[in-house]
């Protein structure tokens, strides 16, 4: 019984080994995570270059995966009651519905959660209102340990995720590493977020021309595009541009005086104050309210704004040329033509699209 029992350890050691080139042999490594593609749309890829995919964290279906958990998930949480997906909810275009989002203590924060779509076009890679995170990666991380957020610690969380009775197993297959850490959980929730891709509104079909336009609408879009009407463009691109933002960084007159230095805050530039990113205009329907702090309830109470309510200041940007006459100054049929156009952005596909379900 003893020798049989050499002779069967001796054929589980080959059995678990290889033949390499060498005629030597090396143990069968595990399979490797299976790489996949995004599904880029016809419309970006007809208009914008390539998107941006981090060397160092290819897509995999199974890091999605376990990016999309993690995103849906509360444990990520201190106390476990709120998830990255309770403040960038797919019904609201993965944003929230109120001015500033509740962390876990019920304490709000001073900014609007931004909407969460196309972020891997997002190529001067800074992300936030301020710019202050210089990579998908890194603006993962940030929430967990924000006081007013998550307020958990990393240590913590890659302590819950290491007794769990299923995460282990899922970083392996996702990673090959048995070990969890805080930049695997960062680097698989930012897979996920770049496949949230959204480029299915009415004026993408029209683009692609399958749709048509009433002649609201692109009146609308001419207001839109023109200098001396809306003079939308320069910060939120034309139909040559589908990701509808420039990711660049404006004051664009909300205010006089500033509590939030925005851009200015992380630079440390004084010409920076008052600067935050434009937004995508793509989703509007849904991702009231508006701008960085919410104050705008209604998409009307915008183009308010830029028609009559601009505010002068040191670092107001140069585009916004009508701020001495408080803005563009829009009758009440250019504003509601405007309005229309703008609402074709959006896209009910990417709400109800169930890959980015819980």
């Amino acid at each position: 019984m003893k020798k049989l029992g050499i002779i069967l350890a001796f054929i589980s050691l080959f059995s678990s080994c290889t033949k390499d080139d060498n005629n030597g042999y090396s143990p069968v490594l595990p399979e490797s995570p299976i790489s996949i593609d995004l599904n880029i749309p016809q419309i970006f890829s007809e208009n914008i270059i390539p998107p941006v995919i981090p060397a160092d964290n290819p897509l995999t279906e199974e890091g999605v995966a376990l990016g999309k958990r993690l995103f849906f998930d509360p444990i990520l949480s201190s106390d476990e009651s709120i998830s990255c997906a309770s403040c960038h909810s797919p019904q609201n275009a993965f944003t929230d519905n109120t001015a500033t989002s509740a962390g876990v203590n019920g304490t709000l924060g001073n900014r609007n959660s931004m909407p969460l779509f196309n972020l891997a076009w997002n190529y001067n890679e800074r992300f936030a209102w301020d710019g202050k995170e210089l990579s998908l990666e890194r603006q993962a991380l940030e929430p967990v340990q924000n006081p007013i957020e998550m307020h958990s610690n990393w240590d913590d969380v890659v302590t819950k995720l290491e007794n769990h009775s299923e995460y282990p197993s899922l970083f392996e297959d996702a990673f090959n590493s048995i070990t969890i850490t805080k930049e695997l959980v960062a680097k698989a929730i930012a897979q996920f977020e770049r496949t949230l891709i959204s480029a299915n509104s009415k004026f993408d079909r029209y683009s692609l021309g399958n749709a048509t336009l009433t002649p609201q609408e692109l009146n609308g879009l001419d207001i839109f595009l023109r200098e001396d009407k809306g003079d939308c463009f320069h910060c939120h691109g034309n139909p040559n541009n589908p990701l509808w933002t420039d990711n660049d960084f404006h004051n664009n007159g909300l205010d006089a005086t500033f509590t939030d230095l925005g851009l200015g805050s992380v630079t440390g530039d004084p010409n920076d104050n008052g600067k935050f990113r434009s937004p995508s205009l793509r989703n509007l329907a849904y991702t009231a309210p508006y701008m960085h702090d919410g104050r705008f309830q209604t998409l009307d109470e915008v183009i308010d704004f830029y028609s009559e309510g601009l505010q002068n200041s040191p670092t107001i940007d140069p585009l916004m040329k009508n701020v001495n006459q408080g803005g563009v100054q829009l009758s009440d049929e250019e504003k509601a033509d405007l309005k229309a156009f703008l609402l074709t952005l959006s896209d009910p596909s990417f709400l109800n699209n169930p890959a980015f379900q819980n």
